[in-house]
């Protein structure tokens, strides 16, 4: 096992780690946004994949999430934590304001969403409840005086790269959504096909255009509003891989989202 976290992030978290290496996993998917970066974090082994690449170079719609998390589980991940920078769907949920959802709402398209694609291997896998408990709840006891995050919410996840309508800002919050953004799917649902516990936590960066007090934003804005976070981010994610618990192997794994897959025939072995 070379870790046993992972995290899916911006590339600011890449200073996070000590004593870092770099692997290249291969995968059925093609190589992930980049090559892993493994080492410490509070005691523990973590891997860190940069979600957008090294140099932000794959949009939402083009990140390989499949590569992503198959690479992360081939070096012992099996708890994936995803910081992500959000829109805010709710006036009273302000920039730098940090939000566990408990639900999501896919509204992309064009993207593989699934990672059994095998003739005659149909299978299908529970996803009522979409982010791991265990991990959300690590990250709500996770709170101090800096960061208290909102615990639960729906996210609703927009193909992008471009940002919402007024309207469809106004259609996303009437749905039930609380924040809004673009990676959070197909990310979550191929976690949990692969068995993996997966749980986001996301950073308001601006209140979405059709939001009372809302304007338009532009990715600068988003960028410096995360930057400006980061410090906040790296502080929470630390106390959460703390506090997560022991590595469990497999054939033992108490956490429902580690069995996702029991009793289903699948067309390719695990890594």
């Amino acid at each position: 096992m070379d870790a046993e976290i992972g995290i899916i992030g911006g590339s600011g978290l890449y200073s996070f780690l000590a004593d870092a290496t770099t692997v290249l996993p291969d995968t059925p998917f093609g190589p992930p946004s980049a090559p892993l970066t493994i080492g410490e974090v509070a005691g523990r082994r973590v891997a860190f994949v940069p979600r957008h690449g090294r140099h932000h170079e794959f949009p939402p719609h083009a990140v390989n999430y499949r590569a992503n998390l198959w690479a992360l589980r081939s070096v012992g991940v099996r708890q994936v934590l995803a910081p992500a920078a959000v829109g805010s769907l709710r006036p009273e949920l302000g920039p730098g304001t940090f939000v566990v959802p408990d639900q999501v709402i896919d509204r992309t398209w064009g993207r593989p969403h699934t990672v059994h694609e095998t003739a005659g291997h149909v299978v299908h896998v529970a996803f009522a409840d979409p982010y791991c408990p265990r991990g959300r709840a690590a990250i709500v006891a996770a709170s101090d005086a800096d960061v208290r995050p909102v615990d639960g919410g729906t996210l609703v996840v927009i193909n992008g790269p471009r940002f919402s309508t007024r309207a469809e800002s106004r259609m996303n919050a009437a749905a039930g959504g609380t924040i809004v953004g673009m990676t959070g799917m197909p990310e979550a649902i191929v976690a949990r096909e692969l068995a993996l516990c997966y749980s986001t936590v996301c950073l308001v960066t601006d209140h979405d255009a059709g939001v009372e007090a809302g304007e338009a934003v532009t990715h600068a804005e988003v960028l410096a509003q995360f930057a400006g976070n980061i410090e906040r981010m790296k502080a929470l994610l630390t106390r959460v891989i703390a506090a997560l618990p022991a590595h469990e192997a497999d054939a033992t794994a108490t956490c429902t989202c580690r069995h996702a897959l029991d009793g289903q025939q699948l067309g390719f072995e695990l890594p």
